[in-house]
């Protein structure tokens, strides 16, 4: 595969062109950012381990039915994906009250939601990427309204899916958030990343709230041992997928 030009490079990933226009490559680096890339840092092998379990949660949801950008990964930090048009949403959902969710409601950091509550965001830096309603993304133009449906039945499939997969891990699946994109055929993909910098993820096996902490939020609020649970995490993965081979 000859690697062309870089396309594009975000907070996490550069992607490249290829030979066929309709393939992408991801290189995903270990370049760490929060608050809207108001701090910054690295952390050691991120860009190897979400790019490894990306991969790998991105083929267990297509075993189950739930199409994404993912072709394959030549390299443990890169993945050869379908060239999407990515919607200018972030899509998050929530189980448990965390992180926004508290700040804005007064929600107690924990309190578990009596169902899965499904948010959209403007994916615009400039504008900090703001809550958005129904009503505000469709007079936007940000997605059509039959996509709106498709993508909140979709997140909440992938929820399902997910909240079992990291309870196998022996992680608990607070909140995480999507992104997707039309192909050249106008077919809706998942696309982006699964790992702990998209997901909040705390250890079943612990209770102590900064402790039980295995996700990006070691880093946006100085926890330390980062590199550790991110390694973790992947380690648990590979075990479970391994485990289901048996």
């Amino acid at each position: 595969m000859f690697v062309q030009t870089k396309l594009y490079e975000g907070k996490a990933k550069i992607l490249y062109s290829t030979d066929d226009p309709d393939v992408l490559l991801a290189d995903f680096k270990d370049d760490a950012t929060a608050f809207n890339a108001q701090k910054r840092g690295s952390i050691q092998g991120k860009g190897s381990i979400n790019c490894t379990l990306s991969s790998k949660l991105f083929q267990q949801l297509e075993s189950h039915s739930i199409k994404t950008h993912f072709i394959d990964s030549p390299a443990p930090n890169q993945m050869r994906v379908r060239a999407v048009k990515i919607l200018p949403l972030e899509v998050v959902v929530r189980n448990i009250a965390a992180g926004s969710l508290c700040q804005q409601t007064g929600l107690s950091l924990g309190t578990v939601l009596s169902q899965p509550l499904v948010e959209f965001y403007y994916k615009d830096d400039k504008l900090g990427d703001p809550l958005l309603t129904r009503d505000r993304l469709l007079l936007l133009k940000l997605a059509k309204e039959e996509q709106v449906d498709s993508i909140t039945d979709l997140a909440l499939q992938i929820n399902e899916f997910l909240k079992d997969f990291w309870q196998q891990c022996g992680i608990t699946l607070v909140d995480f958030k999507l992104e997707f994109g039309l192909d050249s055929q106008q077919q809706l993909l998942l696309a982006d990343e699964i790992s702990p910098d998209t997901c909040r993820l705390w250890d079943m096996a612990e209770n102590d709230p900064n402790r039980r902490v295995m996700d990006k939020d070691r880093f946006r609020r100085d926890l330390g041992n980062v590199e550790n649970a991110y390694q973790e995490v992947l380690q648990r993965v590979l075990k479970v997928l391994e485990s289901q081979k048996l």
